[in-house]
């Protein structure tokens, strides 16, 4: 009976640690032997890219996301769909990917393989990380060292995707599930949702708040009033689907703890983020954030530090693409 209980434990165990699999190569400095100068490489770019348009920031955190949540941080969001292989990034929930994430690792890719000494052992993975690390704090939001060692994934499918990402409408128990199989708590999960502070949405994605949430109310009743009115004048019936507005109507270019405040008022553009103040299991955490930049700003550090965990790839399972859209 022992023993069967100690091969159920560690059964458990085994099943808790999957997404933390290869989380042990990652560390801080990591290429200071390799390629020294990686970070300021990639730094220049996204500063570069960054100055030419703000849509970097929210493209570049969310490519991020979308990655390490279908099967781990190892850049398989960027791989190219070709005749005999629909990648990832075509499915459905990454069609809204902007451009100006992927373009942003690519010329970064680039600038680090100049460097003769650099060149091809620098993975995608690891420079979408300091990406999105250096979007975040040029916009105002916390600085912070990253873990690297990622190596790039050797495989990328649409069908990977399916119920992998979080959707606009969970509830609050939903988003906790798929963050738990990722390796991520509740508070990870409040502290990530606050990169909706330099969001963009397209009015599709929310529509049925404003419009028809239910029989006995087209508005949906958690939706601050005025707010809704103002969702409705930028985002009217049959509206180009094209038109996209910022998910933070206060400080839209800013990372700051703006988006707990905006909860509190009921503004929160989707129904998984104003869950996070109406449901009480998270309000408090709200509460407290929207009270103290800095504990926000702790507790954000700590949950991209652990995403940037999830399903690392070691060893044979995975390389250093030398095009970051194409298996080598």
């Amino acid at each position: 009976m022992g023993n069967l209980m100690l091969a159920s434990l560690l059964f458990i165990l085994s099943i808790c640690l999957i997404p933390q699999l290869g989380s042990a190569q990652l560390r801080q400095n990591y290429y200071a032997n390799i390629c020294p100068n990686v970070e300021s490489i990639v730094r220049n770019v996204v500063k570069t890219k960054f100055d030419e348009t703000f849509v970097t920031v929210p493209a570049t955190i969310r490519l991020l996301f979308h990655d390490c949540f279908v099967q781990g941080c190892d850049a398989s969001v960027l791989i190219a769909s070709t005749g005999s292989n629909t990648a990832e990034k075509d499915h459905p929930d990454n069609l809204s990917l902007a451009g100006d994430g992927f373009d942003t690792v690519t010329k970064a890719k680039a600038a680090v393989d100049t460097v003769q000494r650099c060149r091809n052992r620098v993975s995608c993975a690891d420079i979408l990380v300091m990406a999105a690390r250096d979007v975040i704090s040029m916009s105002g939001g916390p600085s912070f060292a990253v873990e690297l060692g990622r190596l790039d994934g050797l495989s990328s499918t649409a069908d990977s995707v399916e119920g992998r990402l979080p959707q606009q409408e969970f509830d609050l128990t939903q988003l906790n599930t798929l963050f738990a199989a990722n390796g991520l708590t509740q508070t990870d999960m409040i502290a990530l949702s606050a990169a909706h502070t330099v969001g963009f949405s397209h009015c599709s994605k929310f529509a049925n708040r404003i419009y028809n949430f239910s029989a006995r109310n087209p508005v949906d009743p958690t939706l601050n009033r005025s707010y809704a009115s103002q969702l409705q004048a930028m985002c009217p019936p049959n509206v180009d689907p094209t038109i996209a507005i910022n998910m933070d109507p206060v400080s839209p270019r800013i990372f700051d703890n703006q988006y707990f405040l905006n909860l509190q008022q009921g503004t929160g553009l989707f129904t998984s983020d104003q869950v996070l103040f109406t449901d009480s299991r998270s309000r408090s955490t709200v509460n407290s954030w929207a009270q103290s930049s800095f504990a926000f700003q702790q507790a954000f550090i700590t949950a991209i530090t652990k995403l940037g965990r999830v399903g690392v790839k070691t060893g044979s399972g995975g390389n250093i693409r030398r095009d970051c859209t194409a298996f080598n």
